[in-house]
């Protein structure tokens, strides 16, 4: 997942200092169908970098979203995740030609596969061992890259250090290797890759398994009444929590609320500035020792979507990544993050509805138990590669030992992908005919 990062929110802020617009209080949230913000402008992004991610299609709102599951929950056909391995088409591991050449003639087969079965499992391909085989790889598939749906206010490490490499590191962290990764698709605010292709350089000596899951099963197991409470209410990220205003409590008490607000403005017009998604602030308290805090939260959103190529509903939420109470009972169990800077104090996330109400522990709890039911550990070694639909095909990456190097390029679309769309349109209308 990508993070927000302290010197991009240290220039924000003072950039704001002097302007009385930073003053201003947030706009008030109410549940929105959709998210709708003004984006970055593409003048933000050098010439010769890939575009920005593209824009989130959340789409039409399901009329009946109970009908809607009860239909997914009679389907018989949703396989997910099809593996291809080199052997099994005729190819030695080490042919690297031939493979290229595969993919090449086979394009549009392996992305409606990636479209229809959320992604595609791709084993003993010594094609994409480095990174420009790896680019050949999806070059040939006639996949568009993007940056980072997060570039704006955050540098994710390239696997060649080269900051305009579309090919970034995959959380290979030391620090983070008894952080386990909960299930998300990859999504900030108003922008979403449309597909990803993960890559193993090297595999962990221990663990690190790359993890998947089917959106549409998650959706399919959800209890059937939390599902309709969490679609009618929405839901909504704390994206940030800025851990720095206890001196505000040493103030005399007249001068608190005034101050606060003038806070509030501030720290508000200057995050809002580096992203573009409307966030709202509310002072809380964190931490051991409860001290105040801003915590910033996204916009309203759906938890459910109906996929923009296949039309089929899938769950878009990212709870098992976000839920604070997830993540605390995953420490118990494989230890606290080593945090190495003061970004990681900042990067703290939970999950609400949308009209701000708390999700309780059950509902939490069972969220998590069919998340986790639904998840494949993908155990990639080097040239494995999983290319996978970012809204039908969540990811995940457990805990390791030793040294781990994955890359992941993002994807804004690829070459057919309107025409995949027609496709589904029509064999939508003959079904209804």
């Amino acid at each position: 997942m990508a993070k927000f990062s302290i010197p991009a929110i240290a220039m924000a802020i003072g950039a704001s200092v002097s302007t009385t617009s930073a003053f201003a209080p947030a706009a008030s949230m109410s549940r929105p169908t959709a998210v709708v913000a003004s984006p970055l402008q593409m003048s933000s992004v050098p010439a010769d970098s890939p575009p920005l991610a593209p824009l989130t299609v959340w789409g039409d709102r399901i009329p009946d979203i109970l009908e809607s599951q009860r239909q997914l929950r009679e389907r018989s056909d949703m396989e997910f995740a099809p593996t291809i391995k080199s052997c099994d088409i005729g190819l030695a591991r080490d042919d690297t030609k031939g493979q290229l050449a595969y993919v090449k003639e086979n394009a549009m087969e392996i992305k409606q596969k990636m479209v229809d079965k959320g992604a595609v499992i791709f084993r003993e391909f010594d094609l994409m061992k480095t990174q420009e085989g790896f680019v050949q790889f999806y070059e040939a598939l006639g996949m568009k890259t993007c940056l980072d749906p997060l570039h704006s206010v955050s540098a994710r490490p390239t696997v060649d250090g080269n900051k305009n490499s579309p090919v970034y590191e995959a959380v290979n962290k030391e620090s983070r290797k008894n952080f386990f990764i909960g299930m998300h698709n990859e999504f900030v605010g108003t922008r979403a890759p449309r597909a990803a292709a993960f890559v193993c350089f090297k595999a962990a000596e221990t663990g690190g398994e790359f993890l998947i899951a089917d959106g549409r099963a998650i959706f399919r197991d959800l209890k059937p009444e939390l599902a309709e409470k969490l679609y009618s209410r929405n839901i909504r990220y704390s994206v940030m929590e800025l851990p720095f205003f206890g001196w505000v409590d040493g103030m005399p008490e007249f001068l608190r609320p005034p101050l606060m607000s003038a806070l509030k403005g501030l720290v508000s017009a200057a995050i809002n500035s580096k992203v573009d998604f409307s966030v709202d602030l509310q002072w809380g308290e964190g931490g051991y020792d409860n001290v105040k805090m801003l915590q910033a939260r996204a916009p309203s959103q759906p938890p459910i979507l109906i996929h923009p190529v296949t039309g089929e509903p899938h769950w878009f939420c990212n709870v098992h990544s976000h839920s604070s109470k997830l993540r605390k009972d995953r420490e118990a169990i494989y230890g606290a993050e080593r945090f190495e800077d003061g970004a990681s104090q900042i990067n703290k996330s939970d999950m609400f509805f949308g009209d701000d109400g708390d999700i309780s522990d059950e509902d939490l709890e069972h969220m998590d138990e069919i998340t986790m039911k639904n998840v494949q550990f993908v155990k990639m070694t080097e040239g494995d590669v999983v290319l996978l639909d970012n809204y039908k095909c969540m990811h995940g990456r457990n805990v390791f030992d030793g040294t781990r190097k994955h890359g992941v390029a993002w994807f804004e679309g690829w070459e057919g992908e309107e025409e995949m769309k027609m496709k589904a349109q029509q064999s939508k209308q003959t079904v209804m005919a």
